[in-house]
């Protein structure tokens, strides 16, 4: 209590415990660097004083979250802080690709990644503009995105333009996302795959930004989003990942090259985590060259776009489709040229 006397007599009223509690675990760390590492310590210490610098930023974010923002981070805890460490850190099943604490991992990552851009949405809300919603959704999930967008443009058809940039925005930061996945999980991999998804997230940027010049001032109304972290999502994705695992090493093994695209079109359709995530651990193995990997994943993000065009032309008006189609198309064109010309 010692600690907030000054707030006190300034008649603070609930001036918290931090201090308390910060006082008891510098005692903590100072007894560790006894018997622990002390590289350890040091981090440990470095990150409470940036918490500590950023307490009023942090009751501010807090203040803004309801109860279904909390229910996500707590979702998050478990899903990172009490089942992964349970699970074994071995190899299982066929061709030796399934290992329960890797898979899980990727979907923390993967989880981890969609819920900092929940968290962002939910606090932008109906301020979200143009740039918001295509960058927040393409952080979510651009399929969600695209399936939203489209079912809005029906209700505002004059309102196309602005749409399509959405769904091409959040199309290109999705891509930006595989990047990341990719150098999370495979930096040596990312610098044979990170000039081929430049290319294509830079002509996804360049059609969206011209429909965005096309929208003029209107601004969209924020997709809709689903918390990221809840437990069947994530269970889903984690079977989804082991079965595309699974998949893209049995195509490897009986049917070789052929087979692997073969997979990646399949997959890519719906979901572009999954097998960027089989790819980077093949390539991290040596099962699959870089060359081909790379490769891969742009045949998987072609496939993805195909599924986006033909998700627009079921729900969405005629002017957006055709708009989709023309931007997806020069991001396909340019897939199509990268498999034809790239190295490797």
């Amino acid at each position: 209590v010692g600690g907030n006397i000054p707030l006190r007599r300034e008649g603070e009223e609930s001036p918290g415990v931090t201090t308390e509690v910060t006082m008891l675990l510098m005692f903590v760390i100072g007894a560790y660097t006894m018997v622990g590492s002390l590289a350890v310590a040091i981090a440990t210490c470095g990150a409470v004083a940036v918490l500590l610098h950023l307490k009023p930023q942090m009751h501010s974010l807090a203040a803004k979250m309801v109860d279904g923002d909390f229910k996500a981070v707590m979702q998050f805890a478990l899903i990172s802080l009490v089942i992964l460490p349970v699970l074994p850190n071995q190899v299982y099943g066929p061709f030796a690709v399934l290992n329960p604490f890797k898979i899980w991992l990727m979907v923390v990552l993967i989880v981890g990644i969609s819920l900092l851009g929940y968290i962002a949405y939910k606090q932008i809300g109906v301020r979200a503009g143009a740039w918001a919603s295509g960058v927040l959704g393409g952080l979510i999930s651009s399929t969600a995105t695209t399936v939203s967008v489209a079912r809005r443009s029906k209700l505002s058809p004059g309102r196309s333009e602005i749409a399509a940039f959405v769904i091409m925005m959040a199309s290109s930061v999705s891509l930006l996302r595989v990047g990341i996945l990719v150098g999370v999980t495979a930096p040596q991999f990312l610098r044979d795959a990170f000039a081929p998804l430049i290319a294509m997230v830079g002509v996804l940027a360049v059609m969206s930004g011209w429909s965005l010049h096309r929208s003029g001032d209107a601004p969209p109304s924020p997709p809709e989003q689903s918390n990221p972290t809840e437990l069947k999502p994530a269970l889903l994705f984690g079977l989804l990942y082991a079965a595309v695992l699974i998949g893209v090493a049995a195509a490897n093994e009986y049917f070789g090259r052929s087979g692997l695209y073969f997979a990646a079109v399949i997959s890519g359709f719906t979901d572009m985590d999954a097998i960027t995530l089989s790819v980077a651990e093949l390539v991290n193995s040596t099962q699959v060259a870089t060359g081909t990997g790379w490769r891969l994943i742009v045949v998987a993000a072609m496939a993805n776009l195909v599924f986006k065009t033909a998700t627009v032309a079921a729900l969405g008006e005629r002017v957006l489709l055709r708009r989709v189609v023309v931007g997806f198309g020069a991001a396909a064109a340019t897939g199509v040229a990268l498999l034809v010309y790239g190295p490797g």
